[in-house]
């Protein structure tokens, strides 16, 4: 696969502000461990190489257990995940899919029951740059890195 263009590059403008978003996300109150499985989960579901090379080193580097990622693809099959974890990829899922699923109410309360209000609204913040992410990179076609066994990342 040949990546398509450099968006950076293309509308530096428009990428200074996803970055100013994505800087934004980052400051919340939502645990940064939170935060990358909900982004694992997200490009998965979007299909984001580029973006699931990236955010696994930093989801490891924000404490999320090797065994957590290695299962997050059937997370709702496996003991691994807590509550707040449950419900926090039930709405990445359900907003990610959102053609399919419209934002059903059983995961409205889920959310509802682990999280506060302020907290619903920047986890959707986070789900909502992930995916914008995914656009550009998926859209776009970029390539993230080779790496060889061994090499620590």
């Amino acid at each position: 696969m040949t990546a398509r263009l450099d968006y950076f590059k293309a509308a530096p403008a428009a990428m200074k502000a996803m970055l100013a978003l994505e800087t934004a996300s980052r400051q919340l109150a939502i645990p940064a461990a939170l935060r990358q499985l909900v982004k694992m989960r997200v490009s998965q579901i979007n299909g984001c190489a580029y973006c699931l090379d990236m955010h696994a080193p930093e989801a490891r580097e924000a404490g999320v257990p090797q065994q957590k990622l290695d299962v997050l693809a059937a997370w709702r099959e496996s003991p691994a995940f807590d509550a707040r974890e449950r419900a926090a990829l039930g709405w990445a899922e359900a907003l990610t899919r959102l053609e399919a699923t419209g934002a059903p109410q059983r995961d409205y309360d889920a959310l509802a029951a682990q999280f506060g209000e302020a907290e619903r609204v920047e986890l959707t913040l986070v789900i909502n740059t992930i995916n914008a992410w995914n656009r550009f990179a998926v859209g776009f076609r970029s390539q993230h890195p080779e790496r060889t066994l061994g090499d620590g990342s």
